[in-house]
């Protein structure tokens, strides 16, 4: 095992990434309004998460992975995280923000049917149904998707599929990667992604200090702990339950967003909770995959 993991305990570890990330909407309400863009956003939060990691590796002495799984990181992180990232903000400039959601909240379903179809791995009848609940929870906590022009259904789709993608490279993993160190090479190379892009559409930064602040809690909170808690996750318990069990994002999202921008909860949303735990304690009762 990696790091001192146990093989058990996998749902805490999930749990625990579904929150950090859930809570990234807060964070960039507050970043948006001090004036940033979504490349410099991006830029700051993949920069200052790798930067907090290389201290972290280096303090700790974790080693490197070498070929296969160096390769592996590298692609994962300036392809397909930066690539998700700016895929899902994209189409948040061409369709509403519970549409996007919607769309993103697919990859559960492109993880099983691709671990299915191109690893071979069976689907049990409890991962389907707990799957399919998971999507309808996830639905109805969102809420009205609202309309959408074709672009922004393109990326949103584009942003779970290549997400789904990531998940499953993450579980294919050499012995020799460890989450620390896969979390250091995913946010540096992703770093060097969104650094190129910046370098041709300009450098933004927030103009005030709760914007830089938020800022520095997106790279710590919503990057480094979710990226290390889901890596230990999906070592434990797989790429199918893990992608399920992270559907309980949306509604961490609709705690916060309630206790801390005032929005109403509307009985459709406790519904889509309520399913959507349903789904996550279906698949915690679950052996994890070989």
């Amino acid at each position: 095992m990696k790091e001192g993991t146990s093989g058990r305990g996998g749902v805490p570890y999930i749990l625990a990434s579904a929150a950090c990330f859930g809570s990234m909407a807060i964070f960039a309400r507050m970043a948006y309004a001090s004036g940033v863009d979504v490349p410099t956003l991006l830029l700051l939060r993949f920069s200052m998460a790798a930067a907090l990691m290389w201290l972290n590796l280096l303090a700790r002495g974790i080693k490197l992975p070498r070929g296969r799984g160096m390769a592996m990181l590298l692609v994962m992180g300036s392809i397909g995280y930066a690539g998700q990232a700016f895929s899902y903000f994209t189409a948040l400039t061409f369709a509403s923000a519970g549409l996007v959601a919607l769309l993103l909240y697919l990859y559960p379903a492109f993880v099983t049917l691709l671990s299915r179809f191109v690893f071979k791995r069976p689907i049990t009848p409890s991962q389907l149904v707990a799957l399919l609940v998971a999507l309808v929870g996830s639905g109805l906590t969102i809420g009205r998707a609202g309309d959408g022009k074709p672009l922004g259904v393109f990326f949103g789709v584009l942003a779970a599929l290549i997400y789904s993608i990531y998940i499953l490279m993450g579980s294919r993993f050499p012995k020799d990667v460890t989450p620390t160190a896969s979390t250091t090479i995913i946010t540096s190379s992703a770093a060097v992604t969104c650094a190129a892009v910046v370098s041709v559409r300009g450098y933004h930064p927030p103009g005030t200090a709760e914007g830089w602040l938020a800022i520095v809690a997106i790279a710590l909170v919503c990057t480094v702990l979710a990226i290390l808690f889901f890596f230990e996750g999906l070592e434990r318990v797989g790429a199918v339950r893990a992608s399920v069990l992270s559907t309980i994002e949306p509604v961490f999202t609709l705690v916060l967003a309630t206790v801390f921008l005032g929005e109403s909860v509307t009985y459709l949303r406790l519904v889509g909770g309520a399913l959507i735990l349903g789904a996550v304690a279906q698949l915690a009762r679950e052996r994890p995959e070989p």
